[in-house]
C-alpha cells in the first residue's frame, strides 16, 4: 500500500538522522494526518461497488472497457444483478489485496461459476482447499463443466481429483435408476454405486391421463402410513395444482416456499424441484419427471437431484411420457 511505502521512506530518513525506529513507529507514521492526506490526494480510495455500478451503468465507459471482448449486443444485454457481487469482489481485490486463509473447505462446488471460483481462490491463494461436489447435480446456469476446469479457475490447476464412487445414503435400486441420466448429464462420469439394497425401494407408476390427482392422493396416503418423512417433488409450476388436489382430497400437507417452516412442521411436504437440493426424505414421490426435465436448460440435472433425495423409498408417478433415458 502507498501509505506503507511513504512511511518506509520517512522512517529511513529518521534512522539516518539517528532516531531509533521499530514496527510501532512505522505504523504510527503511516497513520499520521499528513501521510493519510498525501495518500488520499495521490491515490484516492475507490469504492468497489460504486466502481462496478458505474462501469455497468455508463454505456460509454463500458464500451471502452469491453472493446475487443464484448460486441455491442452483448454490452446492451448487461444488467446489474446479484451475480455482479463477484465483480465487486474482483474489483475490491484489485484495489486492496484479499488476505489468504490457510485452508478453505468448499461444498456443493459443482454450481460455482468461474468468477465465483476466482473469488474463493483469492481467499486460499497461498493456502490449500478441499473441494466437494457432484457434477451430475450442477443446476446453476454457469455451473462447472469439469473438475479440472473448476480447479483452474480456483487457482489450483494441479489439484488432485478423487472420485468417490461408493455411497450408502441412497439404496442401490434408486441410485441405479437415477444413474441412467448420467450419460447426458456428465459424459465420462463413472456411475456411483450404493452399499445398500432394497428390492422394494423403487416404484415407477404410470396413471391414466387425467387421473393424476387421484393417483397422487393414493400414493401420499400409502406413503404417510410409513414412519419417517415424505415429500412430493414436482416442477415448480405444477406445485400449486398438486397442492390444491391434496387439499381437495383432505390430505394434510405443507408446501415448501424457501423457508424452514414447511420442513419444521413435519408430515407430508410438497417441494418445488428448484428448492430440493441438499434435502433428503425417507420417502420421495417424484411427479411427472418429463415436466421437470423440460422446464429449463438444466432440467435433467434437476431431475437427477430429485430422484436422489430418497433415503428409503422412491415412487415415480407420471401420466405423461418419461424422459427417454428413464423409459
Amino acid at each position: 500500500m502507498l501509505g506503507h511505502r511513504i512511511a518506509h521512506v520517512i522512517l529511513t530518513r529518521m534512522e539516518a538522522a539517528g532516531e531509533t525506529c521499530d514496527d510501532r513507529t512505522h505504523e504510527a507514521v503511516r497513520r499520521t494526518r499528513p501521510v493519510r492526506a498525501a495518500v488520499d490526494a495521490v491515490w484516492p480510495r475507490a469504492d468497489p461497488a460504486r466502481l462496478v455500478l458505474r462501469l455497468l451503468s455508463d454505456r460509454e465507459l463500458l464500451a471502452q472497457a469491453a472493446e475487443g471482448l464484448l460486441d455491442e449486443a452483448e454490452q446492451q444485454a448487461i444488467r446489474w444483478s446479484p451475480a455482479d457481487a463477484v465483480l465487486v469482489d474482483e474489483a475490491a481485490d484489485l484495489i486492496e489485496r484479499t488476505p489468504s486463509l490457510a485452508h478453505v473447505v468448499l461444498d456443493e462446488a459443482q454450481d460455482l461459476s468461474p468468477m465465483e471460483c476466482r473469488a474463493i481462490g483469492r481467499r486460499c491463494a497461498t493456502g490449500s482447499a478441499t473441494v466437494l461436489g457432484d457434477l451430475a447435480q450442477s443446476t446453476a446456469p454457469a455451473a462447472a463443466g469439469s473438475w479440472p476446469g473448476l480447479l483452474s479457475h480456483l487457482g489450483k490447476p494441479g489439484g488432485e481429483v478423487r472420485v468417490l464412487e461408493t455411497g450408502y445414503r441412497v439404496p442401490r435400486q434408486i441410485l441405479d435408476y437415477a444413474n441412467r441420466l448420467l450419460g447426458e448429464l456428465a459424459p465420462g462420469l463413472a456411475p456411483a454405486r450404493s452399499l445398500r439394497q432394497d428390492p422394494d425401494a423403487l416404484a415407477v407408476r404410470r396413471a391414466p391421463a387425467g387421473s393424476l390427482p387421484a393417483a397422487l392422493a393414493s400414493a401420499c396416503t400409502a406413503a404417510t402410513g410409513d414412519p419417517g418423512s415424505t415429500a412430493v417433488i414436482a416442477a415448480d409450476d405444477q406445485v400449486p395444482t398438486l397442492a390444491r388436489g391434496l387439499r381437495a382430497a383432505g390430505i394434510p400437507h405443507s408446501v415448501l416456499d424457501g423457508s424452514v417452516d414447511g420442513l419444521a412442521s413435519g408430515g407430508l411436504v410438497v417441494v418445488p424441484v428448484t428448492l430440493v437440493k441438499g434435502l433428503e426424505f425417507d420417502h420421495v414421490i417424484v411427479v411427472e419427471p418429463g415436466r421437470i426435465a423440460a422446464a429449463e436448460a438444466r432440467g435433467l440435472h434437476r431431475l437427477y437431484v430429485a430422484l436422489t433425495r430418497a433415503v428409503s423409498r422412491l415412487t415415480v408417478l407420471h401420466t405423461e411420457p418419461l424422459p427417454a433415458l428413464l423409459g
